[in-house]
């Protein structure tokens, strides 16, 4: 009988919650004295809810890098230092372990990987274009002709995707939005060519992309038979799997003044230990466990989207996925990592927000960009 019980916290996915369930028979192999039991909470959650009231009930906690700034300030979670190899430190696709990188301290390592890139319905792009778009005039262009047959182009801008969407693309354009809430956000005129940019495409997309999380834009790209293509998501490459009722394909972000996928806005997900578990050494080893080669093989084969190159460059894990992870590994390669300050999820939540606002024609884009840098100062202050 088990003598360790670790508990875990993800979310609720196919793609997060699958995979981490299949390492529970190999870890206990290793280690039969733990048992570790994974909960999962909705998407939102996993955006917001802060990572130091987790702490206090969850050993093991499956988190998104923008928390970093308040794991640090709290010191809710355990520092992951002493577990980067060199080795592992090269082990990694694009910044995602950079993007745990803060304040001296790795703060989770990362068990997933993705950033905002294309995907499409094959079956509908085909007779529309030879190719998917490599820029954005080109998305347009494919926009007027699935337009002309009566089907649409899809985005997902809810609430944060709005500002993930607006990030990927000032940064596109080699002029990111600060790090610093000490310092304007983004320089004006890059982000009036990004909103524009966002407003040119939704011309071409239907009523509900402004109600459409990354997920739900994902489940109605593969139920739906008008939605043709998608030029910035976070991948979900479980949507290319051959059980999907139309399996979708992934592809390089496309470039605001042409074809270079710089700039997407780096996702994922890390685990972090709690500062709180009475069993550190066991959580961490199993926290070892996970960035196993061939553990990260396992969770490619459960649905899973893991954040080791190795598996990136996999050909059987790609074929799986309608090779998805060489047909984008470009992107995740030059994406890009956002403020992680302590407090900057007060204006994550606010901006995403007041960018839908905009897009719904309820805020002018004057006083958004107003809005937009008020926040950024106000968050870490707050």
């Amino acid at each position: 009988m088990s003598a360790i019980r670790l508990r875990g916290m993800t979310w609720e996915h196919r793609r997060a919650i699958d995979p981490l369930l299949h390492t529970l028979g190999g870890f206990k192999e290793r280690r039969p004295d733990v048992s570790i039991d994974w909960s999962s909470r909705p998407l939102h959650g996993f955006e917001f809810t802060p990572v130091e009231a987790l702490a206090r009930d969850y050993d093991l906690i499956i988190l998104d890098h923008p928390f970093c700034g308040d794991i640090a300030a709290s010191s809710c979670l355990l520092p992951l230092d002493s577990l980067v190899t060199d080795e592992l430190d090269r082990a990694f696709v694009g910044p995602s372990l950079a993007s745990y990188r803060y304040g001296g301290h790795v703060w989770a390592l990362p068990v997933d990987a993705a950033c905002q890139v294309a995907v499409a319905r094959p079956d509908l792009l085909t007779p529309l274009a030879s190719a998917a778009p490599r820029s954005w005039q080109e998305v347009l262009a494919l926009g007027r002709a699935a337009r002309a047959r009566g089907l649409w182009l899809a985005i997902g801008l809810k609430g944060v995707h709005s500002l993930m969407t607006f990030f990927t693309l000032c940064a596109n354009l080699v002029k990111p939005c600060s790090l610093d809430p000490n310092d304007p956000l983004v320089e004006r005129d890059t982000a009036r060519s990004a909103l524009e940019a966002i407003r040119d495409l939704l011309a071409y997309c239907p009523a509900e992309a402004l109600d459409w999380n990354s997920i739900a834009l994902h489940e109605a790209m593969t139920a739906r038979d008008d939605l043709v293509y998608c030029p910035a998501v976070y991948c979900y490459a479980t949507y290319s799997e051959a059980d999907m009722r139309r399996p979708l394909r992934f592809f390089d972000l496309p470039g605001l003044d042409g074809p270079d996928p710089r700039g997407s806005t780096i996702g994922g997900a890390g685990i972090g230990v709690s500062a709180h578990c009475a069993e550190p050494e066991a959580a961490l080893e199993y926290v070892r466990y996970l960035m196993e080669a061939a553990t990260q093989r396992g969770f490619a084969a459960h649905h899973g989207q893991p954040a080791a190159a190795c598996v990136w460059e996999d050909a059987e894990v790609n074929s799986r996925f309608g090779g998805c992870y060489h047909a984008t590994r470009a992107t995740i390669e030059s994406a890009w990592i956002r403020p992680r300050y302590a407090g900057y999820l007060r204006f994550q939540a606010a901006a995403g927000e007041a960018i839908e606002q905009h897009l719904r024609g309820e805020l002018s884009e004057a006083d958004l960009l107003d809005r937009l840098n008020a926040l950024h100062r106000a968050a870490a202050t707050a």
